[in-house]
């Protein structure tokens, strides 16, 4: 790869946080506890708990620890299966993934971390089942480097066909959102030194996904107000519901996609859109009417449908599908942007089994492997069978955090 970032640059709607100062300042009520149980909900109970308790006990922290490294995650929004706003953005309401890049290669930069991208590691070395170091693949040739601990932080594996095709024969042919390295070669090292992967089923689909690039489009223009139509002009289901359920709608639909819907209320408060009409997937109209027409939809009922929902948020009361977030901003006023989606593979649950601590835990004894330490996408288990929108960025920072931590502690006890 070229470039630094991985799946994280393609991040939009932002990082989830349970008790934070900003949520105290915009007066919202939340807790680590609240945070676990709708997780918990969200993975359908089988989450990691251990895990997931390190979680939302260290999100706080973890978005004081960027905001004192210079990255400034201030603006709240919501996303599905969040019953109070958590999803932590950036101030102007930008999408979280090329802010949160920037500001980390900044922090390394400054501090002289040496940074290798165009370097493929192939393998991590071992002596006496420790890892010590890892091969690298480079222009040059291959290149051996010491360590006294490991820590593999590669991402999952959602743009690898041929192991999205082994643990998920049903997904074959889905787009997907994810970046060129995801390809689970760090999965297959760490097997390798007798660490084991779990729940490699669990790949999460994306609802909303422009179908011609897989580019994702982001959480918060739901999370701000928008909503879901089909092809007769309908809403369809809880837009905010958890991402299978969704997902799961919308494959019910006719041609297997929809409409998401907002106005220039919303837009105002996702700054996203700028960057995905730029991509042209945005086509905007000054009314109803003629949003109907641009998408060959029946007038009458998608101004229906639209009526019927600014009532309910006028009423704060989704008299159809139950959804009780994301209802602050009603669409009784144009402009109108409309993107059509429809479901891609976006990440992927499973992963390697590791503890609190981030140590690899090895298949025959589940005892850590000494010096080896997993972090972020590339793990398994805290999520369970349903990653909740904002999770993925918290549990990079957080977890990321910790295996830097111990992986530190380790090489100061070893010597």
């Amino acid at each position: 790869l070229f470039r630094s970032g991985g799946n994280t640059i393609k991040s939009s709607s932002g990082m989830n946080a349970s008790g934070t100062e900003v949520q105290k300042a915009n007066g919202i009520e939340d807790s680590n506890d609240k945070f676990f149980e709708e997780s918990l909900k969200g993975g359908h109970g089988a989450n990691d708990k251990e895990l997931l308790r390190y979680f939302v006990d260290h999100s706080a922290e973890a978005i004081d620890w960027l905001k004192k490294n210079g990255i400034v995650l201030d603006n709240l929004s919501i996303t599905g299966g969040s019953s109070v706003k958590r999803t932590h953005r950036p101030h102007d309401g930008s999408a979280v993934g090329g802010y949160l890049v920037d500001g980390l290669l900044r922090n390394v930069k400054e501090r002289k971390i040496p940074l290798f991208v165009d370097a493929n590691v192939t393998e991590i070395s071992e002596k006496d089942g420790k890892p010590n170091g890892v091969t690298v693949k480079t222009k040059a040739g291959d290149k051996k480097i010491t360590a006294k601990s490991v820590i593999v932080t590669t991402g999952g594996f959602g743009a690898n066909k041929d192991m999205i095709k082994e643990h998920r024969p049903d997904l074959e042919g889905y787009v997907s959102t994810n970046s060129k390295g995801s390809t689970g070669d760090g999965i297959k090292m760490i097997e390798k030194l007798g660490g084991q992967a779990i729940d490699m089923d669990q790949i999460q689909v994306h609802p909303t996904v422009h179908q011609e690039d897989g580019a994702l489009i982001g959480e918060a223009l739901r999370g701000e107000g928008g909503i879901l139509v089909n092809t007769k002009g309908d809403r369809f289901v809880n837009e905010l519901d958890t991402r299978d359920k969704v997902s799961a709608a919308i494959n019910d639909q006719d041609g297997k996609f929809a409409y998401l819907i907002i106005n220039k209320d919303i837009r105002e408060h996702v700054k996203a859109v700028d960057f995905y009409e730029k991509k042209g997937y945005v086509k905007k109209a000054d009314s109803l009417e003629d949003l109907a027409k641009e998408l060959k939809l029946p007038a009458d009922e998608l101004k229906k449908t639209v009526e019927k929902w600014n009532k309910d948020v006028e009423e704060k009361k989704d008299s159809d599908f139950g959804r009780k977030t994301g209802m602050e901003r009603s669409l009784k006023s144009g402009p109108y942007f409309v993107i059509k989606i429809g479901p891609g593979i976006h990440y992927s649950m499973g992963g390697v089994k590791i503890n609190s601590n981030t140590e690899v835990l090895h298949k025959d004894t589940n005892k850590p492997i000494p010096g080896l330490y997993a972090a972020g996408e590339l793990i398994g288990g805290l999520h369970g069978k349903n990653r909740l929108g904002g999770n993925s960025v918290a549990d990079i920072i957080i977890f990321g955090r910790q295996a830097g931590k111990q992986a530190t502690e380790f090489v100061k006890n070893k010597k």
